[in-house]
């Protein structure tokens, strides 16, 4: 294989230009990227965004400059205007082919090296200076092609996987509209009360930093600890763990929903049930029923709930105990919600087996690139 530097893959398209009106529909910021797909789901702005930005073509590889560490790569699905804190980069074709281009940047190979030259602590960013001057190995043009199309097809299986695990999650909302009515609307007049009357409502806290991680049976959980492998519908582990004694009364009993109060997290909508004892940081909130209620009804009923519409409005946005207080649940009888909770565990018996065979074509395509490159 031969080295390259960087600047001899790929061009860095410094073209800007100042939004007007019409430019909010063709944009896309670092928030409508996503780890681990090079696909654009979602785009533009309410209204058209603020300083020059960066202008890109059908085709450019979109990468997040700012924190590359959540490893932000996309293919631009059009022409318009992309967020000034990325890079718009096109491949030099008499040394990477244009379909690989795209697979090579979203490596962990290319990813890796460019994270480690980022500067700044809060908001770390790479530099083009910086970034130029990297060098990577690269396989000759016939394996690259070959490789393209192997990746690519194996991309797009797993494409598919995605859309048939989210249409299993769209499903199961939907079936709860089914049985239960529109939670907002209650059309079939089930019994209601307010989330205060029937729950214990309560934020986490900060922890002494050498108390964080002492070890324990407690799992302590921030919200990019609901990110984490295995714990993406129930909390079931972290990557810290504290004591009995430092948790206190902290510490949520297994059934409670927990989710993002404060700040940009609002707006993912994040919500996990706890199957382990569980203490959060002061960026996360606990609903724990004090009455007899399905944990899967609980659940969706949360799923349903869009939790930015209920934040408080201000610069950073806030979920308060008062608030979440004064939603309204529907109370259907609980064999009723039993019986749609045997449904949801049949539905979520499926997905993981698609999910399975979605981690078994990721490890698959990894090896091929880690085989392949550097």
């Amino acid at each position: 294989m031969a080295k390259y530097r960087f600047d001899q893959i790929a061009i860095n398209s410094t073209e800007k230009k100042k939004p007007v009106e019409e430019d909010r529909f063709t944009y896309l910021g670092l928030e409508h990227l996503d780890s681990g797909t090079l696909k654009v789901t979602r785009f533009g702005s309410e209204v058209a965004p603020i300083g020059e930005k960066l202008v890109m073509h059908k085709g450019d590889v979109l990468f997040g400059k700012r924190r590359a560490y959540q490893k932000k790569v996309a293919i631009a699905p059009f022409d318009g205007i992309f967020s000034a804190h990325g890079m718009v980069l096109r491949p030099k074709e008499d040394v990477i082919d244009k379909d690989f281009f795209p697979l090579f940047i979203s490596s962990d190979y290319f990813l890796d090296a460019a994270i480690k030259i980022s500067v700044g602590s809060l908001s770390p960013t790479i530099n083009w200076r910086d970034l130029k001057e990297l060098e990577f190995e690269l396989p000759d043009m016939d394996t690259q092609r070959k490789l393209a199309e192997v990746l690519w097809s194996i991309n797009d299986t797993m494409e598919a996987y995605k859309r048939l695990i989210s249409a299993t999650d769209e499903l199961v909302k939907s079936q709860f509209i089914e049985w239960f009515g529109d939670p907002n609307s209650n059309p079939l007049s089930w019994p209601t009360a307010t989330i205060g009357e029937i729950c214990d409502i309560k934020s986490g806290a900060t922890l002494p930093a050498a108390k964080e991680n002492e070890g324990g049976k407690i799992a302590y959980i921030k919200v990019a600890d609901m990110n984490i492998p295995g714990n993406e519908k129930y909390i079931t582990t972290s990557t810290k763990f504290v004591s009995a004694t430092t948790a206190g009364n902290g510490v949520f009993p297994i059934g409670t929903v927990v989710f993002p109060k404060n700040g940009a997290a609002v707006a993912t909508n994040k919500k996990r049930i706890t199957h382990v004892p569980t203490c959060v940081d002061l960026n996360t909130m606990g609903v724990t029923p004090r009455i007899k209620i399905d944990e899967q009804y609980l659940y969706l009923w949360f799923q349903l709930l869009d939790l930015d519409s209920i934040s408080l409005v201000s610069a950073i946005p806030q979920i308060s105990a008062k608030t979440m207080g004064a939603q309204v649940i529907m109370l259907p009888p609980l064999d009723l919600q039993e019986q749609f909770a045997a449904f949801v565990r049949q539905s979520d018996k499926s997905k993981f087996e698609l999910e399975q065979a979605l981690s078994e074509l990721t490890a698959t395509y990894k090896r091929i690139i880690a085989k392949n490159l550097g």
